[in-house]
């Protein structure tokens, strides 16, 4: 697994990278120190994962990451900020950054976004859900992450999966990356990692295999779908 963590200060980028080389024991980890170094990183390598701050030297924030989003395509991108304001990190999902993780975060809520966002969801702190209020076009997304941030109710546990949900299952027992899988469902993509999030929490799984097989065994689709 290679990673590449982004921070100008650093000494939190050396405990970053001591959390990850913890947890992760085989992956190889870049860490850079401004966005000059980060997309100079990206041209000569292959990352699984980019853990990246917002506000660092070399280029606005948000275009860095557009930018990041557009070439990387399908690799999660997770911002690790201290700043901590709902319409920023909504602007962030929008682009297609799949996580956003306070700086003050533990190691193992840090570590559980990492293992949510590879496996296709999409992970946002509960604290930034129940601030300022967001655009409408977002809502229904915002809402959706703020009811699996709560703890689960007996009802909860009992929670079935929508029609939506379902179709996003069968475009991952397909095969399909969340890009695409949004393009068929005429979503944007932040929905459908969205909609992987609360699929996960439903099934009680954590990847996208585990999800697949789970669906089929709860009767959500159809082991020909599944590709069984």
């Amino acid at each position: 697994m290679n990673i590449l963590i982004a921070d100008d200060h650093e000494l939190f980028l050396e405990g970053l990278k001591l959390v990850l080389k913890s947890h992760f024991e085989d992956a190889v980890i870049t860490a850079v120190k401004n966005y000059p170094e980060l997309f100079e990183a990206l041209k000569n390598n292959h990352f699984d994962l980019i853990m990246t701050d917002l506000a660092m030297p070399g280029a606005n924030s948000m275009d860095a990451l557009s930018q990041m989003h557009t070439l990387l395509k399908d690799t999660p991108i997770i911002v690790v900020s201290a700043v901590f304001d709902k319409e920023i990190v909504q602007k962030t999902i929008e682009i297609g950054v799949a996580g956003y993780i306070p700086k003050s975060s533990s190691n193992d809520l840090m570590l559980s976004a990492i293992h949510l966002v590879m496996a296709g969801g999409i992970y946002i702190p509960k604290e930034l859900l129940d601030e300022a209020s967001i655009s409408p076009e977002m809502l229904s997304e915002f809402q959706s992450l703020k009811e699996i941030s709560t703890p689960q109710s007996s009802q909860d546990k009992g929670k079935k999966l929508t029609p939506r949900q379902i179709d996003v299952i069968r475009g991952i027992a397909r095969g399909l990356p969340n890009k695409l899988i949004a393009y068929e469902l005429g979503l944007t993509e932040g929905t459908v990692k969205v909609h992987i999030t609360v699929i996960l929490k439903t099934l009680g799984v954590s990847n996208r295999t585990a999800a697949v097989m789970e669906a089929v065994k709860k009767g959500y689709i159809s082991k020909q779908e599944a590709g069984l």
